[in-house]
């Protein structure tokens, strides 16, 4: 395992944890969009089909059991335990439009035309997308608190350092992932904007990122 890759989950991890005390200590879970985390919590759901038929080492049974259970347990702390501060309204993706697609194309686009393999690949094309329906609540409400947005930048910084991992392991093992790094990309490209704002805005000392408005 290569430093950008380590990197890379050690910030999805914090992205998590983030998400999860935020919910936690301020017993709400305000601009969160639980459509999103459905969306991961299938994600992990799909990908992590090899827990308990293969082993490949003890980091990664860890981190899959702990990636799925504060997935789950994200989304029961917003659809169950903190349900009356949940804004339904504002988390008004349609993402049927992103599950149908995903879908089809990993039926289509795939390494082998057998169950896990076409799982797995799902979950790498879904969690290209999974975001849009928080990304779109932020659009939709105008702004996000610090707290979201830090959650957001290290999901995204998660992303980006995956990709310097595909380029480190390209150029010393001669490996490449064609599937990954193109859905990694881009979800990389789906946080660019995201990320322009979170520098202007919120590093620079505002208690919230308010989105510019429309002339």
């Amino acid at each position: 395992m290569n430093i950008f890759r380590l990197a890379g989950d050690v910030s999805h991890l914090v992205a998590i944890i983030i998400l999860v005390m935020k919910i936690w200590r301020s017993k709400s879970c305000a601009g969160i969009s639980g459509r999103s985390q459905v969306l991961f919590a299938l994600v992990f759901t799909t990908r992590y089909l090899d827990l308990f038929t293969s082993f490949i080492s003890i980091y990664n049974t860890v981190m899959k059991v702990v990636f799925l259970a504060l997935a789950y347990a994200t989304v029961y702390l917003i659809y169950m335990r903190f349900r009356s501060t949940y804004d339904s309204e504002s988390d008004s993706f349609r993402v049927e439009f992103l599950l149908v697609p995903v879908a089809g194309l990993s039926f289509l686009e795939n390494y082998a035309f057998a169950p896990v393999e076409i799982l797995w690949t799902f979950s790498i094309y879904l969690e290209s997308v999974a975001i849009l329906p928080q990304l779109f609540m932020i659009t939709k409400t105008g702004e996000a608190e610090s707290i979201t947005t830090h959650y957001l930048f290290f999901l995204g910084l998660y992303r980006a350092l995956y990709l310097a991992n595909w380029v480190w392991r390209y150029h010393t093992e001669g490996f490449f992932d064609q599937i990954a790094v193109v859905s990694g990309v881009v979800q990389t490209i789906f946080y660019c904007d995201f990320f322009y704002l979170y520098v202007t805005r919120v590093l620079r000392g505002s208690g919230k990122m308010s989105l510019p408005m429309p002339v």
